[in-house]
């Protein structure tokens, strides 16, 4: 089974603003599950625990997850967010696959399942 990191915005101005970007995160991760793959996604690791460490703990513990993944799923947000921009840029340098949209992870997937 395929590992896929989910990768979008998680801070926003208001803790409604977070919400929504854990509640994308989650719905795009259900996906992933549904489609043959493990979805590793760090927002709902994390969801609530603002303010309890450093950003750099958290930060560099998502990076952590993303090369131990398989690909990543950017979410359609993922421009705006600067950790995802940093986890695409990274994904980039090694070689991973990268997704923009779900039928074409969905699509790899199955190919790597039928292996």
């Amino acid at each position: 089974m395929k590992v896929v990191y989910i990768a979008g915005p998680f801070r926003s101005s208001t803790p409604m603003g977070v919400q929504r970007n854990v509640r994308a995160a989650e719905e795009a991760s259900l996906e992933v599950w549904k489609s043959g793959g493990a979805a590793l996604c760090p927002h709902l690791n994390t969801a609530n625990f603002d303010k309890s460490a450093p950003d750099e703990v958290f930060l560099d513990g998502t990076m952590e997850f993303l090369r131990r993944s398989d690909a990543i799923y950017l979410l359609p947000t993922w421009l705006s967010s600067v950790g995802a921009r940093a986890e695409f840029a990274h994904a980039q340098s090694v070689g991973m696959p990268v997704f923009y949209d779900l039928p074409a992870l969905q699509a790899w997937l199955s190919q790597a399942e039928g292996q």
